[in-house]
């Protein structure tokens, strides 16, 4: 139920109600931490703290309870990236560290990754490398990187492997984590892993990643935040950059401790299975079957996480308009509707029920009754 303040909140500005059912998006503000991690994070907002103390002990801690060498908390996974780009480049270089935009062609600041990883999460792969100091380059094609296609991409301009762990890459014919790795310790460059949205918080480490970078607020659930973790050596050359590219992408003591709090959680409470998923959404799928135009299913993650989804096939001859313009309706309804529109061109959209109530799924549903209904 919304609360009176909720309820101020977004008649005092105006906004919209949303119905995420697109998952964990930065566009909708991705998650909703728990009471205790609000909790945490209202304490850090109304406390000082030495900053370097307060990221160092975090990080040890946070570290210690993932098991790997070092961590550290930043302001979101793509500030990880720039960070960690800028980290691999820079490294204990005083002079670089604050005059990486003017670095000489000299320095090895090649960013090599498979052709298929270089996509558009929100914002290009590319443009958070650029800001780190970074050249990308593609290794293999956009439908198949071998170990061999990756080595063959590593020159003595290389600084390190980027691998973008994600639903957004290509899965086919792509190396593994694991793969990279191994390519990495042999040429003598290090891996970093972006695994933004991963919900495995351990395993791309122990795979051999020398950095590995995670959204704080989605598959963790906490503040506005990202965690890079990995070797002792290079986290402590992702924390100097707060002398350097880092000032500009700052966390504050708030999102540290907040996002350590999460972590926590993480570890701890049981989570949600895809079985459970299935289970909350069958009556959604079922009753979406009997319209007409309809076909719905369940379906798992592309990238083999343990998240179910319903699918939503609309036969746009029979309901008269595009699987788009379906989406820009229920977007901009008097409840905003957000689905995974990412098939919407193959008349598909999905729904990610992790952030739905029961009731918002009968919303969806009537919503989408209502408009097919009104089209007839």
């Amino acid at each position: 139920m919304t609360s009176v303040y909720e309820r101020s909140v977004y008649e005092k500005y105006g906004l919209k109600q949303v119905i995420n059912a697109s998952g964990r998006m930065t566009i909708l503000g991705v998650s909703t931490p728990s009471a205790d991690v609000v909790g945490t994070v209202s304490y850090g907002l109304n406390h000082y703290f030495e900053m370097k103390d307060l990221v160092d002990k975090t990080g040890a801690y946070i570290a210690g309870l993932l098991g790997c060498e070092a961590a550290v908390v930043v302001s979101c996974a793509s500030a990880g990236i720039a960070q960690a780009v800028a980290a691999v480049i820079v490294r204990d270089n005083d002079w670089l560290l604050e005059n990486l935009h003017v670095a000489p062609l000299t320095v090895a600041h090649d960013i090599v990754l498979p052709k298929g990883h270089n996509v558009n999460y929100g914002a290009p792969v590319g443009t958070m490398v650029a800001l780190g100091g970074g050249k990308l380059v593609e290794a293999g094609y956009a439908n198949e990187c071998s170990p061999a296609q990756l080595a063959a991409a590593i020159t003595p301009q290389t600084a390190a492997i980027l691998y973008i762990k994600s639903h957004h890459s290509v899965q086919k014919s792509h190396l593994s984590v694991e793969q990279a790795a191994v390519v990495a310790c042999k040429h003598g460059v290090p891996l970093i892993v972006d695994a933004a949205a991963e919900e495995d918080l351990q395993t791309y480490y122990a795979a051999g990643a020398d950095l590995v970078i995670y959204s704080g607020a989605k598959a963790i659930e906490g503040p506005t935040s990202g965690l890079v973790i990995g070797k002792t050596q290079y986290v402590e050359w992702v924390k100097r950059q707060s002398n350097g590219i880092g000032r500009a992408m700052k966390v504050g003591k708030e999102g540290i401790l907040g996002l350590t709090q999460a972590i926590e959680n993480y570890l701890r409470v049981e989570k949600v299975t895809g079985a459970q998923m299935v289970e909350k959404m069958t009556p959604f799928i079922d009753s979406l079957n009997q319209l007409t135009g309809i076909q719905a299913r369940t379906v798992w993650d592309a990238a083999g996480r343990d998240i179910a989804r319903a699918e939503i096939h609309f036969d746009e001859a029979a309901i008269g308009r595009t699987t788009g313009d379906v989406v820009q309706a229920l977007k901009t309804g008097e409840i905003a509707i957000y689905f995974r529109g990412y098939k919407a061109n193959e008349g598909i959209v999905e729904v990610d029920v992790r952030s739905v109530t029961a009731d918002q799924l009968h919303t969806i549903f009537v919503s989408i009754q209502t408009l097919l209904n009104k089209d007839s």
